[in-house]
């Protein structure tokens, strides 16, 4: 399997940051951007302002608003714009081709995951999930950072790895595809809860609770789908939930917090707060818990919030009350 070209579809911070760590592991690569003033600046400034400031980016990164054939399809659009975006691409482009998929959510109505999503609308292309504790401003400056690929086929994701593995980026390979996308799902909710938490000021004990409770539930919820709670142990896992419940740089904490000093949904977002895949997945991983009657009280708290249904205090009073049983 030839690995030495690389598109990436998706401009933004993650793409960009996914197109200089492929750059840096000596890999040609076109990141395909729908703004062409955005294209115009990556490919004679290198720089993408709007996402990443002034980040210098490797001049192997030539930016298009047109996608065009390459050995490897990295995805990296929000995961609700997924289908959309695959449905812009010739299929010619993705069949038979690695695709790797980095957008951490679960989609409205289908109750998806990534690669089922990939497989409705490219069946002959071979997908492949990266996730783990990273944030875009970091891969991009060469910082070091460390993730989980998840692929079906040992051999072909080991390759894949070692393709896109550079000084600073270190992909470990995987083969619990269904693991790998629901942690990286469901920790999006969780930072959510943990962020209200901070933002209502019940203090890091409480924080460091909801996290060990999140990673049980989870473990529900992966298992329940077929999934290793193995997987969980890892960088996909313990190591992107971690990351993603206590660190303002993630986008819904920072929301979450705004949800636990009492503000509404409507009034974060319009207040331009920047997007937070957890606020589109919560319900959907609600309603898939439900369809695999998995018990969820985390996950369905944040639904209650979210939706206006409940505020902080009336959800952590019914957490506190629920009845006592031996840890799981």
């Amino acid at each position: 399997m030839r690995l030495e070209t690389v598109s990436v579809i998706g401009g933004g911070a993650w793409g960009t940051a996914l197109a200089q760590a492929a750059a840096m592991a000596g890999r040609r690569v076109s990141l395909v951007a729908r703004d062409p003033d955005q294209v115009e600046e990556i490919n004679s400034r290198h720089t993408n302002s709007r996402y990443l400031g002034a980040q210098t980016l490797h001049a192997a990164i030539v930016a298009t608003t047109n996608a065009a054939p390459a050995d490897i399809v990295i995805l990296a659009v929000p995961a609700q714009s997924s289908r959309a975006a695959l449905a812009a691409l010739d299929p010619a482009l993705l069949a038979g081709k690695p695709v790797v998929l980095s957008a951490k959510g679960l989609e409205t109505g289908t109750l998806e995951r990534q690669s089922e999503i990939l497989l409705d609308m490219a069946p002959d292309a071979i997908p492949f999930v990266l996730s783990g504790p990273s944030f875009a401003v970091d891969v991009a400056a060469g910082r070091p950072t460390a993730v989980t690929l998840a692929g079906d086929d040992a051999n072909q994701t080991s390759a894949l790895a070692a393709a896109l593995a550079g000084p600073s980026f270190r992909p470990y390979a995987a083969d619990d595809r269904i693991g790998v996308e629901i942690a990286g799902a469901l920790k999006n909710v969780y930072a959510l809860a943990a962020g209200a938490i901070e933002g209502a000021g019940l203090g890091a004990s409480a924080r460091s609770a909801l996290i060990a409770r999140a990673f049980a539930e989870m473990a529900r919820m992966v298992s329940a789908m077929g999934g290793s709670a193995a997987t969980l142990t890892g960088l996909a896992g313990l190591g992107d939930l971690t990351l993603t419940c206590t660190s303002v740089q993630s986008r819904n904490y920072q929301f979450g917090m705004a949800l636990g000093r009492g503000q509404s949904v409507e009034a974060i977002i319009a207040g331009g707060a920047g997007l937070a895949e957890g606020v589109a997945t919560t319900p959907v991983a609600e309603a898939l818990a439900k369809s695999l009657d998995v018990e969820v009280p985390l996950i369905a708290a944040v639904h209650a919030v979210l939706s206006g249904q409940a505020d902080i205090a009336t959800v952590v009073a019914g957490l506190m009350s629920r009845p006592l049983k031996r840890e799981d």
